[in-house]
């Protein structure tokens, strides 16, 4: 029996279900103590550590332990969670066609790495809203979901490095289809039908005056960054990939998000 087992999480799953998948497929750890040091997002894939047995005492240890990964963000909408999971709350006026027209790929690159510089070394991070960290008892999500309002606690984090690798494009109809297919892995209930809703409203919208113009059969196309990036423990990318859109001052969320090493751990 392994006391240290590194699981490739799946998109769509949660951390419990990864670690429950793994218990049937091999039954001789069934009956022995079993947890996950670090949790990773619905919508996160990746390394994924499972400690058994004594092991699990140690769980600390492991939280503790850096991490890196690798990551995409799309450019034009910021939502509640932060990710593809959750309602848009912002929409750049230069989304779209007009986001295209803006900024063609080399200016935004510059952009963005005039200010990836800022986040290297020590920060404070707050939590997302859409988050299992507690307050008062109850993890944030809870209050989010009630639309009641809390001070949301933060911590210090520390990155080392984060480099954007390249940028490219992706229409309304690609973009939908993407988000449709990985949002419909995710079992339970994460608000899946509502979100995809505006989500299909909000890329294939058609109003009068485009229909008007011949505009309702245009492809909007949009921006996409993949990014890499090295991290202390509790960092959330979702949280660098809003915080990055602020900065730019065009809203951005985390597209993806694969977890590629913990401490010495990788796939």
């Amino acid at each position: 029996m392994k006391k240290v087992i590194i699981l490739n999480k799946k998109e769509g799953e949660t951390p419990l279900e990864a670690l429950e998948f793994f218990r049937k497929k091999n039954p001789k750890y069934l009956g022995f103590s079993m947890t996950y040091a670090g949790r990773l997002d619905p919508m996160a894939s990746g390394v994924l550590l499972i400690l058994a047995n004594e092991e699990t005492k140690n769980k600390e240890k492991y939280l503790a332990l850096d991490k890196e990964y690798e990551f995409e963000v799309l450019f034009g909408f910021a939502t509640d969670t932060h990710d593809i999971l959750g309602k848009i709350v912002r929409q750049s006026d230069c989304a779209g066609r007009d986001l295209a027209t803006t900024y063609v790929r080399q200016d935004l690159a510059q952009k963005i790495k005039k200010h990836l510089k800022s986040f290297i070394g020590e920060s404070v991070q707050k939590y997302p809203m859409y988050s299992s960290k507690t307050v008062k008892g109850k993890p944030l999500f809870t209050y989010a979901r009630a639309g009641e309002e809390v001070e949301i606690p933060d911590r210090k984090i520390f990155i080392k490095k984060l480099k954007l690798e390249k940028i490219r494009e992706i229409d309304n109809k690609k973009l939908f289809k993407n988000i449709e297919k990985r949002i419909g892995k995710v079992n339970g209930d994460f608000r899946q039908e509502e979100i995809l809703k505006i989500w299909q409203k909000t890329l294939f919208q058609v109003s009068s005056f485009k229909v008007a113009q011949g505009l309702s059969l245009r492809k909007e196309k949009y921006y996409i960054g993949s990014f890499k990036v090295s991290c202390s423990s509790g960092t959330y990318v979702r949280v660098l990939a809003n915080s990055l859109g602020l900065l730019i001052d065009i809203p951005a969320l985390a597209f993806s998000i694969k977890r590629t090493k913990i401490g010495k751990y990788v796939l």
